[in-house]
């Protein structure tokens, strides 16, 4: 049933600057993000030669080897974390600062669920039968993470040098990430797709309304760029269902943020350093 026309609707006019371009505020800050990740360098083939290893972990844009990792994370955290602070104004506007207990409880779940199925590891079995550089894998993009093991890649550095970096990794995993990847698919793209007469702007569209194609597709959307795509689809699935329920952004930034946190807390713990 539509809507009562009596009801007022969200107004992105004191968005500044922004209200000529809305949709920036919501998708700019996971841009600039995953764009800066192509600056950063690849782990070395552990099967290839000293020379190939060499050639391969320098082949990005500024030809920095693994152990300069740090280096890239952190100024790709800093301008990350600039861009949400640039596009702030809109987003709180939109979605006022609140959290339930319920979100909290949904990342511990979400967490467990995602290590298990990592530990199935099917999608690790399809790249090792086929081959990292076939064609349907790199398709799928069920290429590794940069598995970046502190200890190892900067034994020769501080320990104060590493663990710094922890925090900093921490930092990115379990706070901007969750905000900027949550305000792209739940704050811009899923309430794009209920756009409607009523509401024909996104911003319009009450956070958690998400018809069956919505839900499809906001599932269907995050494993495209996460290479482990079952627990993707699980994971994914589950804070839609806790957007549906609560109808409260700041709901999934804290699910999200949980399952990040404890997932970065395994990593450590138990050195599964293939997850992140």
């Amino acid at each position: 049933m539509p809507e009562s026309d009596n009801q007022p609707r969200p107004d992105a006019s004191s968005w500044g600057w922004f209200s000529r371009y809305p949709v920036l505020p919501f998708v700019l800050p996971l841009a600039v993000f995953m764009l800066l990740a192509t600056f950063e360098p690849s782990a070395p083939d552990a099967e290839a030669g000293p020379e190939a290893q060499a050639a391969a972990e320098a082949d990005n844009w500024f030809g920095l080897t693994f152990a300069q990792y740090p280096i890239a994370y952190t100024v790709r955290l800093v301008l990350g974390f600039a861009t949400l602070a640039l596009c702030w104004r809109p987003i709180i506007s939109q979605f006022p600062l609140r959290v339930s207990p319920l979100s909290v409880v949904v990342g511990v779940v979400g967490v467990v669920l995602w290590v298990a199925i990592c530990w199935v590891d099917l999608e690790g079995h399809l790249v090792q039968l086929l081959g990292e550089k076939n064609p349907l894998i790199m398709l799928l993009g069920l290429g590794p993470r940069p598995a970046f093991n502190p200890f190892e890649e900067l034994a020769g550095r501080s320990p104060a040098y590493i663990w710094g970096f922890l925090v900093i990794r921490f930092i990115g995993l379990a706070v901007l990430v969750p905000i900027i990847e949550e305000l792209m698919l739940r704050g811009w793209l899923m309430r794009h797709l209920e756009t409607d007469g009523y509401h024909p702007e996104f911003w319009q569209v009450a956070f958690g309304k998400a018809s069956a194609m919505t839900i499809v597709i906001g599932t269907a959307f995050p494993m495209l760029y996460h290479p482990e795509k079952l627990a993707s689809l699980v994971w994914f699935s589950l804070v839609t269902w806790l957007m549906i329920r609560t109808k409260n952004f700041w709901d999934c930034v804290m699910a999200h943020a949980v399952t990040n946190f404890l997932l970065g807390v395994w990593v450590v713990t138990m050195g599964d350093w293939r997850l992140w």
